[in-house]
C-alpha cells in the first residue's frame, strides 16, 4: 500500500467514524426525540412508505421528502465506504447481509429503548440507499486503476 492509499484509508476511517456517530445520534437522540411511554413498531412492509406517499399534500411534502429520500440518502455513503475499507464486504451478498443485520439491530434498539419506532420500512429504505452507494462504489472500482475492489 503506497502513501496515498494509506492516507485515503485514514480519511475514510475518520469519515466513517464521524458519520456513524452522526447517524446514531439522529436515530436515538436527534429530531426532538424523547423517551416514549410505550413500544412502537411497524412490521408491515411498505405501510409507512405508502402512508407518506398516499397522504402527501402541500403541507406535508417536506416531511414526506425528509422521511423517504432522507432514509435513502443518508445511507448511500455506507455503501461506498464500507466495501472500500473492508475487503470482505466487496461482494454485494455479504455487504447487504451485514448492512441489513446492522440496521435491523438499530431499529430493534430504537423500539426497546422507546426512542423511536422500529420500522421495517426504514430498513427497506436504508438498504436501498446503501445499495445505491454500493453500485456507485463498484462502478468506480471497475473504472479506476488502483481502486480497491477491482
Amino acid at each position: 500500500m503506497n502513501t496515498n492509499d494509506k492516507g485515503l484509508k485514514i480519511l475514510a476511517w475518520i469519515f466513517l467514524t464521524g458519520y456513524a456517530i452522526c447517524i446514531l445520534y439522529w436515530m436515538f437522540r436527534g429530531f426532538g426525540r424523547t423517551k416514549q411511554t410505550e413500544f412502537r413498531a411497524n412490521l408491515v412492509p411498505f405501510k409507512t412508505i405508502f402512508g407518506y406517499i398516499f397522504n402527501m399534500n402541500q403541507r406535508n411534502i417536506g416531511t414526506t421528502i425528509i422521511n423517504l429520500a432522507g432514509n435513502i440518502g443518508v445511507f448511500i455513503p455506507f455503501g461506498v465506504v464500507l466495501p472500500y475499507l473492508f475487503r470482505r464486504l466487496r461482494s454485494y451478498g455479504r455487504f447487504i447481509t451485514y448492512f441489513t443485520g446492522s440496521i435491523v439491530v438499530l431499529e430493534i434498539l430504537q423500539t426497546v429503548l422507546k426512542v423511536g419506532t422500529g420500522d421495517i420500512d426504514d430498513v427497506i429504505l436504508n438498504v436501498i440507499g446503501a445499495s445505491f452507494g454500493f453500485v456507485f462504489y463498484r462502478f468506480f472500482a471497475s473504472k479506476a486503476s488502483g481502486w480497491p475492489g477491482k
